[in-house]
């Protein structure tokens, strides 16, 4: 019987932090820079356009607007599905908890579930 894909304890370690932080930006990108009403009648009027804080709202509603992270997070989690690695399981990890607060929930939740059934999947033989 082949075992199952299982990230070792420090890349467990490495996971949690990754996923943590992404939370952690995607909830201050959508509540302190996107839903700040301040900070978008700011952006918006253009007296600050070329702050940080504007560049990091402008891209980001881009990006949202066209589903950038629903996608790559599905398309992680489908890739690591097929062959389970640490990386993907990292990028869909990511993207998936970007989606799912910037407005991208549907395909990140669906990329979140596949990550989930891809630690069921049998480890990759080494050669």
């Amino acid at each position: 019987m082949r075992t199952r894909f299982l990230p070792s304890c420090r890349s467990t370690n490495g996971l949690i932090t990754v996923g943590f932080l992404a939370l952690g930006a995607a909830l201050w990108i959508r509540y302190l820079v996107i839903e700040n009403t301040p900070v978008g009648l700011a952006c918006d009027a253009g007296t600050s356009h070329q702050t940080g804080v504007c560049m990091v709202r402008l891209v980001a509603s881009r990006l949202f607007n066209v589903g950038v992270f629903g996608w790559v997070a599905l398309g992680a989690a489908l890739i690591n599905l097929i062959r389970p690695s640490v990386f993907m399981l990292a990028i869909g990890l990511a993207a998936s908890a970007l989606g799912v607060v910037l407005y991208n929930a549907g395909l990140a939740g669906t990329g979140a579930a596949i990550l989930a059934l891809s630690l069921a999947r049998p480890a990759r033989e080494e050669a």
